[in-house]
């Protein structure tokens, strides 16, 4: 969503990067025709360092390489197999992405040979550490890549699974680019906007403000919602985009569903590690690693994680109830690229910041708030000097808002940790990653579902095929792990 938080600045207040949606439903649903346009970041990345030096990675391989020079010889020539070798991982598993995921054993037969089973050892077993150090030496480089591997998870670089994000967020083609990310044009809300259209073209009625309070169930088989205002919705199906725990052990009669199974929900993790600090700027702040406004420092991503050593010290203080102090910064400035966003001569700034546990050791949310965005700032202004005179308004939206405001469990924005025990055969739980439930008539549709979180859209387009098949001809009777489709 993308609200106007203040007069003129029009801010992502919570999704804030496009990259992930999957070019099928683009296709399919036409969403160029009904306004979606994309901006792609160049720089991908620029890590500016306190000493003035800058790492920049681009979408110009030759311009990346010039950039890795700087730090290391042998970083700037492993750089390309690093990429190719992403590139393999996601050339086999795409196809994973696009329907109910294969049983263990034939995930196995898509990768086959020395280099498969590389590629299920890096991803299932191997931490991010493990695998960057594996193929770079300076710390600048693994810093900056491994962000990938930890943004919006409470894991940190050096814990076993995280390996598996790091892939999760190769997924991404703009513009006929892999691996990329950018910004979607006039905001987050214009894929929303699109997707409305796109739906009210086809004929579907869209009703938005109206609270689902729990679900209706008759004769062992759900027939619909009742809304908050006491309105009954009936249908022949019914798809949830909650999360599991909220659709199945909130909305859901308890005698609807096995106690095996919600015992199973109730185990589920749902960890938020990130504050969002959204801003509105007088102008645009100063970094000496890239003098001039605008510079490389606010056309892509701009990204303080200066090493692994430093992102695990972050996690660490989270563990233990802190909001770090030296914290991960994403940081972008979308009104550089897309002036829409701002009044003429002012700038939008969004930063994502872990680590930040959902529950504070010694205080509340409300109370840290203050003192959260002074870390932030003292932060940023290590890197540029003037942020604090540049910023005029902000806000901190931390996990414990985003569950509140979203229906987001424990501020978790992927519902459910996306490591390698809570994907693929075991999203949202073993037996049940065919987007089918217990109950029938019941169907799950979001990021809780196969393959997950991100703006992907993945999970929604394949529990639609499973209920379109469902309706068109099936009984309609629940069953734990169907046929995979047999086009996938």
């Amino acid at each position: 969503m993308t609200e106007e938080t203040w007069p003129g600045f029009h801010l992502n207040t919570y999704a804030y990067a496009a990259g992930l949606l999957r070019p099928e439903i683009v296709r399919e649903l036409e969403l160029a025709r009904f306004g979606l346009r994309t901006i792609l970041f160049d720089p991908q990345m620029f890590q500016p360092f306190p000493d003035g030096r800058a790492l920049r990675i681009w979408t110009d391989a030759g311009r990346t390489a010039k950039s890795l020079e700087a730090f290391s010889h042998h970083d700037a020539v492993a750089y390309p197999r690093y990429q190719a070798f992403w590139e393999r991982v996601v050339e086999r598993l795409e196809p994973v992405l696009l329907g109910p995921p294969p049983p263990l054993d034939q995930l196995l037969k898509l990768v086959p040979g020395e280099e498969g089973e590389r590629m299920l050892r890096d991803l299932i077993l191997r931490s991010a550490r493990d695998v960057l150090d594996g193929w770079f030496e300076s710390d600048e480089l693994k810093g900056t890549l491994a962000i990938n591997a930890v943004i919006g998870s409470f894991l940190g670089p050096s814990t076993p699974g995280s390996a598996y994000v790091l892939a999760h967020h190769s997924f991404g083609i703009l513009d006929g680019h892999r691996e990329v990310w950018g910004f979607a044009a006039g905001g987050m809300g214009s894929i929303t906007r699109a997707l409305h259209a796109a739906a009210q073209h086809a004929g579907a009625t869209v009703a938005t403000g109206v609270g689902v309070r729990r679900l209706l169930v008759r004769d062992g088989r759900a027939v619909g919602v009742e809304t908050e205002h006491g309105e009954s919705l009936h249908a022949r199906a019914v798809g949830s985009s909650l999360d599991a725990r909220r659709t199945f052990l909130e909305m859901t009669p308890p005698d609807a569903l096995p106690n095996e199974f919600r015992n199973r929900v109730e185990k589920i993790r749902y960890r938020g590690a990130q504050v969002k600090f959204n801003a509105a700027l007088d102008h645009l702040p100063e970094f000496p690693a890239a003098p001039g406004a605008p510079s490389d420092a606010h056309r892509g991503a701009l990204e303080i994680a200066p090493s692994l050593d430093y992102l695990d010290r972050a996690y660490d203080e989270a563990k233990f109830g802190r909001f770090s102090e030296h914290p991960f910064l994403e940081t972008l400035f979308q009104s550089v690229r897309d002036p829409s966003v701002a009044p003429r001569g002012k700038h939008t700034m969004t930063c994502f910041v872990q680590y930040a546990p959902y529950s504070l050791r010694g205080s509340t949310w409300e109370e840290a708030k203050p003192a959260v965005a002074e870390t932030i700032l003292g932060t940023l202004e290590e890197r540029a000097p003037d942020i604090r005179q540049a910023v005029h308004r902000y806000q901190v939206v931390s996990p414990v808002d985003v569950e509140r405001e979203l229906g987001l469990t424990g501020g978790s924005i992927f519902q459910g940790d996306i490591t390698p025990d809570q994907v693929l055969g075991f999203r949202p739980v073993p037996g049940w990653s065919s987007y089918r439930t217990p109950l029938p008539g019941l169907y799950l549709c979001g990021a809780a579902a196969h393959p997950g979180g991100g703006v992907l859209g993945a999970p929604g387009r394949n529990a639609a095929q499973v209920i379109l098949a469902d309706l068109r001809g099936s009984s309609g009777t629940a069953q734990a792990e169907p046929p995979p489709n047999p086009r996938h």
